[in-house]
């Protein structure tokens, strides 16, 4: 047996460390996890302003397609910049629409106003609040709370 080489386990483990990080790249790069925050009432009082929110961006189709009762993050059909978090009333799956409205309908534009919103609409659905501390968790469903 000849000498060992004290660099070659380094090697393998950079090799193992850069094929992990290419796989996780690719399921990011198709599956991103996107931070919003709350602004506005529309969703009080499942989700007051200042909640920051943890969106994740999966497949139209079922079974990970928005289904209603969901809460979303769209793109705002009248200002593509603004992003609305609002529950999922209906998907029409052969239109590739989703009507989204607010939990606290006197306060919210959604799609009783504009319509219903395309799937490119779709940011992805918010899982979960991680802040404010004492407001963190997973996000409440309908029938979960007390509706405005």
């Amino acid at each position: 047996m000849g000498p060992v080489d004290p660099t070659a386990g380094r090697w393998g483990l950079l090799v193992w460390l850069a094929v992990a990080l290419a796989g996780a790249w690719a399921t990011l790069r198709h599956h991103p996890v996107r931070r919003v925050e709350v602004v506005g009432s529309s969703m009080v009082p499942a989700l007051l302003p200042g909640d920051r929110l943890v969106v994740l961006r999966l497949p139209w189709r079922r079974p990970f397609g928005p289904r209603p009762g969901q809460v979303v993050a769209v793109h705002d059909p009248r200002r593509a910049d603004r992003i609305l978090i609002k529950r999922v009333r209906a998907v029409d799956a052969r239109e590739g629409t989703l009507e989204v409205e607010g939990d606290a309908r006197e306060f919210s534009t959604d799609s009783r106003s504009f319509g219903p919103v395309s799937r490119t609409a779709l940011v992805g659905r918010a899982v979960y609040r991680y802040a404010p501390v004492g407001r963190n968790g997973p996000l409440p469903g309908w029938g979960e709370y007390h509706r405005a």
